[in-house]
């Protein structure tokens, strides 16, 4: 039997997110709540849990299919049935309708991917459920049910809920935002199941970050466990792998050409400015398609909330210095390592894509360090753990004159500031402190008032040998591993 399998999977994490819910189901009046969050982050396990928790059981979830009215309709009428209700909606108009006699008889309706209803064929749903809402909320005091929606597309979302114009403005009760689980959930996850291995920690927060879905999944293949290249073969390589189709059926199928060539290189190059964007598309495919990378950047990021423009510690908002990731982890190590070796496995050795994939993942590990490191500080902080108080979201710093340091700590109450280096092979860090030094002292001409301020200089890797650890502290730097960084959190 797989070590993973020695206990029973369970619900971790999610303890505010499910408190507040619980808050909103104790009411036992008419709600009517958003729930957004990328897909698999563990909006439907939410709702479970708390309906579980609240006793409730007249529930009837629906999940809107990427169809024409006829579509969704045909699909509603199913989830009707499997759940026991005797109701058919005839058309779009019909299912406001239900879900308006539904929430008056005390169920909680949940309808999920949303976003569906921003597209032209099905936009009319919402000033139809508008008229329902409507009438519920005048009568809120005397309906025991609600109604939950689901999103995963923020920009589509938001157009259907916030905008001024939308049907449905102003009508939401309450509001709730998933985002990735935190460390300390993830620590729980791998202390229960496998074990405290700083590598197995940063390996899988590399691949899924803190997506609860996927470590269900290694959990359900056996390979919490196990070894990089098992768990990369039964969860990618291996006919029946959960994940060998992820990214492609839930990130990429909507984006098209030039969309995919921007994220292929942001992959391979986190970090990367707008010009590096461009001069990668113009040698691709010409100057044209150069000119079109603003455009290209703003619906990846806005619409599709994929990736993110960062800002150097303290700079302003509309510094010029910004440098382009991708948002999501398990997106970025999928387009780098994963997709090509996962795609050619019919036409090689699958030892072989393994390794290849593997090698891939660790390049792209030394940059998920830094964010893990960034992360670690910051929880923390936030639960009163360790040496250091953050005063605000810890970043990196860079500036034109090839200026790097990967983290930049502060601490506004005791006038202390860290600045970190990050290494995944912890051997290079004794020759990483001279510059990270150097760098430092060209940080604080820049910055003058931190001239009187403790200045402490860190070098971070995932383990660091007690000998390594005295060589360190002779150079005058704290040394910090991923076992120092999540003392405290982990069970």
């Amino acid at each position: 039997m797989p070590a993973s399998h020695l206990q029973p999977w369970s619900f971790y994490g999610r303890q505010i997110e499910l408190q507040q819910l619980e808050q909103v189901l104790a009411r036992g009046r008419w709600f009517f709540m958003q729930i957004s969050g990328r897909r698999r982050i563990g909006k439907t396990t939410l709702i479970q849990q708390a309906l579980q928790r609240a006793g409730i059981t007249r529930t009837l979830y629906i999940q809107i299919p990427d169809s024409d009215p006829a579509g969704v309709v045909a699909a509603c009428n199913a989830y009707l049935e499997t759940f026991g209700i005797d109701d058919r909606a005839d058309g779009l108009a019909g299912l406001a309708s239900l879900i308006g006699r539904l929430a008056r008889a005390g169920y909680v309706v949940a309808l999920d991917e949303f976003q569906y209803f921003h597209r032209r064929p099905l936009f009319d749903f919402c000033s139809m459920l508008q008229a329902e809402v409507d009438g519920l909320a005048a009568q809120a005091g005397t309906v025991p049910g609600g109604l939950i929606v689901l999103g995963s597309l923020h920009a589509e979302m938001t157009a259907l809920l916030e905008d001024r114009d939308a049907p449905l403005f102003n009508r939401v009760t309450d509001v709730l935002h998933l985002d990735h689980l935190d460390i300390a959930s993830i620590l729980e996850i791998l202390h229960t199941h496998a074990d405290n291995d700083p590598n197995r920690l940063l390996f899988f927060w590399n691949l899924f970050e803190g997506v609860p879905k996927f470590y269900r999944d290694a959990y359900e293949q056996g390979v919490l466990a196990s070894g990089r290249r098992e768990a990369l073969e039964r969860l990618f390589f291996a006919s029946s792998s959960p994940l060998r189709g992820e990214a492609d059926n839930w990130f990429l199928r909507e984006l098209r050409g030039r969309y995919d060539m921007v994220l292929q290189y942001l992959a391979a190059h986190p970090g990367c400015s707008n010009a590096d964007i461009e001069a990668a598309l113009a040698a691709l495919s010409g100057p044209g398609d150069a000119r079109q990378v603003g455009g290209y950047l703003k619906i990846l990021a806005e619409r599709y909330r994929m990736i993110e423009r960062r800002l150097p510690v303290f700079a302003p908002p509309r510094a010029r210095s910004g440098r382009y990731y991708i948002r999501d982890n398990f997106l970025r190590a999928w387009l780098h390592a994963l997709q090509r070796p996962v795609s050619s496995v019919a036409f090689r050795p699958m030892h072989e894509l393994i390794a290849q994939s593997d090698e891939r993942l660790q390049e792209s590990e030394g940059h998920a360090l830094e964010d893990l490191a960034a992360q670690l500080y910051q929880e923390r902080s936030r639960r009163g753990l360790g040496d250091f108080n953050l005063s605000q979201r810890i970043h990196g710093y860079w500036d034109r004159s090839n200026v790097e340091i990967d983290l930049v700590a502060v601490d506004e109450d005791s006038h202390r500031l860290r600045l970190a280096t990050c290494k995944r092979n912890p051997a290079r860090l004794p020759g990483a402190i001279h510059t990270l030094r150097t760098h430092g002292a060209r940080f604080l001409a820049a910055h003058p008032r931190f001239a009187d301020w403790t200045l402490e200089y860190a070098a971070i890797a995932p383990h660091i040998t007690p000998g390594l650890r005295s060589e360190l502290a002779g150079l005058g730097v704290i040394p910090q591993d991923l076992h120092d960084l999540t003392e405290g959190l982990a069970p």
